[in-house]
């Protein structure tokens, strides 16, 4: 079933800070499993972490104020955030290595 493009829409993101070593992946993935949002999330060499989301633009806004909060021992810094193309039939959100 094709998405409707007019109400999903695509973000790439890239979280700095305390975010590796430190579950930040999968706090994510299960933020994102909770409020069907699509994706990827993946550790960085330079130790950051980047990530695609694709979902209902309110629900986006609400997993990105999730992550900037972090939780534990997850502190981002830093969070940037640019648009993207909507990927047509992606059905899951996973961690990538």
């Amino acid at each position: 079933m094709p998405f409707d493009t007019k109400t999903i829409v695509r973000k790439a993101g890239r979280a700095v800070g305390r975010v590796q070593g430190v579950c930040f992946r999968a706090f994510v993935r299960t933020l994102a499993n909770e409020i069907n949002v699509t994706g990827w999330v993946k550790n960085m060499n330079d130790g950051s972490v980047t990530m695609e989301l694709q979902g209902e633009p309110m629900v986006l806004e609400y997993l990105i104020d999730k992550i900037k909060k972090g939780r534990g021992r997850i502190n981002v810094t830093n969070f940037e955030i640019s648009d993207l193309p909507v990927v047509e039939g992606e059905d899951k959100f996973a961690i990538r290595r």
